[in-house]
């Protein structure tokens, strides 16, 4: 009987040491007041900053989501652009409290750097840009080209075994940010850009004359892009994920930064269980009840989030395609909160 007494006491210590550790991200958070979240040095659509330092595009967007949900403004956080090559050591070494910096999902960096991917807020493919005047009108017609890439990234694998594949050869010319990149290729350094083809839509905003290059259908690789924080906080884990997620019902349901007041009084349970006036989602996360709503209210479903940064009524102008809803032709899909 001793023995099991001390045995059940020991489960119990282990159990506020877990719960203490895994609460770390979410206390520091609310501690400092602000939301510290890495983003790209400047990718417009996604995390792109103003002359006056104001940044928007869809991860910028994610990362104020997470703010609105556990400070309850999402004007509460510190933009740290990141390159590649930084983004990591930045993420591992606490710099911020999560990465949304159009990211690839992948084995090796879920499996070896210390990381978790807490969902796809864009799923995307690499592709390539050419200028038009060259006359190529297939990735199959690049035999022995100049290419402008972003160092520190899966584009150059993916180069690298797609060239393979179809025997054909190639000179990279890497550079450390994605501004770079489109610069080489706008001075002619290079006769091809790869990146992911919604990183090619933005940089080709920022060419003098857009109507100059054209994107080429060939898409060589998956591309599951998403926020990330680190390894070893379930709690903070969860609570990013979560975001993410409710953003997405949100959209299924029909809940908008525009009527989510109004659908409060819903008689949907599963409307109720976004905006938390049914159930305890908030309390599972260590939230307040209206943790999704302020989410919504302030930053908007997946949905908005899309067409206002990335939409057809955009510079980028880029149709919703696979990141549409299951339910719409697409593949953007979100386990349910109950």
């Amino acid at each position: 009987m001793r023995k099991s007494v001390k045995f059940l006491s020991a489960l119990a210590a282990v159990a506020v040491v877990s719960t203490a550790a895994s609460a770390g991200t979410l206390d520091e958070v609310k501690k400092r007041g602000v939301l510290h979240c890495g983003v790209s040095t400047g990718l417009p659509g996604f995390s792109n900053p103003d002359d006056k330092n104001n940044w928007s595009g869809i991860d910028a967007d994610t990362c104020r989501a997470v703010a609105a949900a556990v400070l309850g403004d999402a004007s509460k956080i510190k933009f740290t652009p990141l390159t590649a090559k930084e983004r990591w050591t930045a993420l591992q070494s606490s710099e911020v409290d999560m990465l949304s910096r159009n990211s690839t999902w992948t084995h090796t960096r879920d499996t070896s750097l210390g990381v978790n991917f807490t969902g796809v807020n864009y799923y995307d493919g690499q592709g390539f840009m050419v200028s038009k005047s060259i006359g190529v009108k297939s990735a199959k017609e690049l035999d022995g080209v100049s290419v402008c890439l972003q160092a520190g990234t899966t584009t150059e694998l993916n180069l690298a075994d797609y060239f393979r594949e179809h025997g054909m050869k190639y000179s990279p010319i890497t550079f450390d940010t994605s501004d770079q990149t489109i610069k080489g290729f706008e001075a002619n350094r290079c006769d091809m850009l790869t990146s992911d083809q919604s990183q090619l839509y933005s940089l080709r905003t920022k060419l003098p004359d857009p109507n100059t290059a054209m994107v080429l259908p060939e898409i060589i690789s998956k591309e599951p892009l998403g926020p990330v924080v680190s390894q070893g906080d379930d709690q903070w884990f969860n609570i990013v994920k979560w975001v993410l997620n409710a953003q997405i019902n949100a959209e299924e349901l029909g809940i908008t930064s525009k009527n989510v007041d109004k659908m409060k009084s819903s008689k949907n349970p599963s409307v109720g269980r976004v905006l938390g006036t049914v159930g305890d989602a908030g309390a599972k996360l260590g939230l307040s009840a209206d943790w999704a709503y302020n989410a919504i209210k302030q930053v908007g479903n997946y949905g908005e989030m899309f067409e206002r940064n990335v939409g057809l009524n955009t510079p980028l102008k880029i149709a919703r395609g696979v990141n549409a809803l299951w339910n719409k032709g697409g593949i953007m899909y979100a386990p349910p909160i109950r």
